[in-house]
C-alpha cells in the first residue's frame, strides 16, 4: 500500500518562502510505505517449520526427558543413603504404672548398595542410552515429515498459481473472441448461436479462473496451517522460473537411491537401535535368575523417657553402628522370571521383524517416487511436444474462423484441447519437480531446484 507522508507545518499563514525552506531543510523522507508482507520460498518455509513446528518441539522435550532418565539408571549404580528421626509417645493406663506417659526417639542413618544383581542395572543403562538415541532419531524422524509435507504442499500452491495464470490468460482469449464475435456479428459475419456459443464459452473460462483461484487459497491455507501461521500473517510467493532441464534432470539409479536411504533414513537407524534394547531386555530378563547380593551399612541411636540417664547419656548409650550383607536367592517366583525371559526372546523377534517391514516401506516408497519421477518426466515431454502442435493448430483455426473458414464449435474444440494440453504440461512439471524433491529429501541431499 502506497501512501504520501503528511507533514503539519506550525501555522498555516507561513509564507510561501518559509515552506520552500523547509522543505530544502528537511533531510529526505521515504514517501512509500514498505510491504511488510513476507514473499515465501521453499527454503524460508522449509527453515520456518523446523524452528517453531510443535511436533518437533515435542519430541525434543520428548529426548530431554529422556536423558533424565539415563540419569536416573546411572545413579542406580552406586549407594544410596537414608535419614531417618523417630518421635513417639507412648500412654500406660494401667494405676499400678510408674510412669503413666513414656516418650521415645530414634535417630538413624543408613546406606545400601547393590553389589550384584545379574546385571540387569548396566543392561539399563545401555537400554536408557540407546533410548537416548532413538529419541534423536525421532527428532529427526518429525522434521523429515514435516519436510515431506511442506514440499508437497508448496508445490501445490506453485501448481495452483500456474493454474491461475493460464486461466486468467484463457479468460482474457475469451473475451476477447467474444468482443471480436460481436462485431463480427454486426458486420454479418457470423450468427447469433456463434456469438451465443462465444459467450457461453466466455463464461465457462471465468468460472474455471474462479475454481482455480478457490484451489490456490485452499492450498495457501493449508500450506499456512503447516507452518502454524496466525490468523493474521498473510504469505506471498513468487512464480518460480523452473527452466525445462530441470524437470528433466537425471535422477540417479534407483538401486543406489534405495542403498542411500537405508543409510541416512532416521527410522531404519531407530529400527535397528530397538533390536538392539529389546536384545539388552533379553539380558535383564536372564540376569533376574541370578541371586542379587546388597551390602548395607548404618548408625543409630534413640532414647526414652523414664530411666535415670541423662538426654545425653541415653544418645551416647544407645548409639550403634551395623554393616551386613544381603544375599537374595530367587526359588521360586510364580514363573515371573521365566514368563519375563520369554516375552523379552518374543520382543527381539518382534523387533526384528519390524525392522524389515521398515525396510520394505522405505523400499516401496522410494520405487514409487522414482517411478513417478520417470513417470512425469516422460509425461513432460509428450505433453510439451503435443502442446508446441497444438498451439500451432490453433493458431491457424483460430484466423480460419475470423475469415470465415471454419465454425465456432471448431475453433472452441480446439481452444479447449490447446488449455487441456497446457495442463498436461503443468501438471506433470510439477509431479516430477516434486519426486525429485521427495527423492533429495530420502537421500539426505540439498535440494537441487530453485524454487
Amino acid at each position: 500500500m502506497k501512501f504520501r507522508r503528511n507533514i503539519k507545518y506550525g501555522k498555516r499563514k507561513a509564507g510561501v518562502a518559509l515552506v520552500l525552506s523547509l522543505f530544502l531543510w528537511i533531510p529526505a523522507l521515504p514517501l512509500v510505505a514498505q510491504d511488510t508482507t513476507q514473499t515465501w520460498t521453499l527454503q524460508s518455509c522449509l527453515d520456518y517449520a523446523l524452528a517453531n513446528n510443535i511436533q518437533i518441539q515435542r519430541s525434543k522435550v520428548a529426548h530431554l526427558s529422556g536423558l533424565e532418565d539415563t540419569e536416573q539408571a546411572r545413579a542406580q549404580l552406586f549407594p544410596n543413603l537414608t535419614a531417618s528421626v523417630t518421635q513417639g509417645y507412648v500412654n500406660y493406663p494401667s494405676s499400678d504404672a510408674t510412669t503413666n506417659n513414656s516418650y521415645s526417639g530414634n535417630y538413624a542413618l543408613n546406606a545400601n548398595w547393590t553389589l550384584f544383581d545379574g546385571g540387569q542395572r548396566y543392561q539399563s543403562l545401555k537400554q536408557q542410552r540407546l533410548q537416548n538415541q532413538v529419541d534423536e532419531l525421532s527428532i529427526e524422524q518429525s522434521e523429515d515429515d514435516i519436510r515431506i509435507a511442506i514440499v508437497q504442499t508448496y508445490l501445490q500452491v506453485m501448481y495452483a498459481m500456474e493454474a491461475v495464470r493460464i486461466n486468467e490468460n484463457t479468460v482474457e482469449v475469451s473475451k476477447f473472441q467474444r468482443d471480436r464475435a460481436i462485431e463480427m456479428l454486426k458486420a454479418g459475419s457470423i450468427s447469433k448461436v456463434d456469438l451465443a456459443q462465444l459467450e457461453s464459452q466466455y463464461s465457462t473460462d471465468k468460472y474455471q479462473l474462479v475454481v482455480s483461484q478457490t484451489n490456490l487459497d485452499d492450498y495457501k491455507l493449508q500450506l499456512k496451517q503447516l507452518l502454524e501461521l496466525d490468523i493474521t500473517d498473510e504469505m506471498a510467493f513468487s512464480m518460480p522460473q523452473i527452466a525445462d532441464e530441470d524437470v528433466i534432470a537425471p535422477l540417479g539409479d534407483k538401486e543406489a537411491i534405495y542403498e542411500t536411504s537405508l543409510a541416512v533414513m532416521p527410522e531404519i537407524r531407530s529400527g535397528e537401535l530397538a533390536v538392539e534394547i529389546a536384545e539388552l531386555e533379553k539380558k535383564k530378563a536372564k540376569g533376574g535368575f541370578f541371586p542379587t547380593l546388597s551390602l548395607n551399612a548404618g548408625v543409630g541411636t534413640g532414647h526414652l523417657s523414664g530411666t535415670d540417664y541423662t538426654f545425653g547419656s541415653k544418645i551416647w548409650n544407645n548409639f550403634n553402628e551395623s554393616v551386613g550383607l544381603t544375599l537374595s536367592i530367587p526359588i521360586f517366583a510364580n514363573r515371573e522370571k521365566n514368563t519375563a525371559y520369554n516375552k523379552a526372546k518374543l520382543a527381539v523377534t518382534t523387533s526384528t521383524l519390524d525392522l524389515l517391514d521398515v525396510q520394505k516401506e522405505l523400499l516401496r516408497t522410494v520405487e514409487g517416487i522414482y517411478l513417478d519421477a520417470t513417470s512425469a518426466q516422460e509425461q513432460f515431454l509428450s505433453a510439451k511436444e503435443k502442446l508446441s502442435y497444438l498451439e500451432e493448430s490453433y493458431s491457424l483455426i483460430e484466423q480460419q474462423f475470423y475469415l470465415g473458414l471454419k465454425n465456432t464449435l471448431e475453433l472452441l474444440t480446439e481452444k479447449n484441447n490447446l488449455l487441456s494440453a497446457r495442463q498436461e504440461v503443468l501438471q506433470s512439471k510439477y509431479m516430477a519437480i516434486m519426486s525429485m524433491v521427495l527423492l533429495d529429501i530420502y537421500q539426505k541431499q540439498p535440494v537441487k531446484v530453485s524454487i
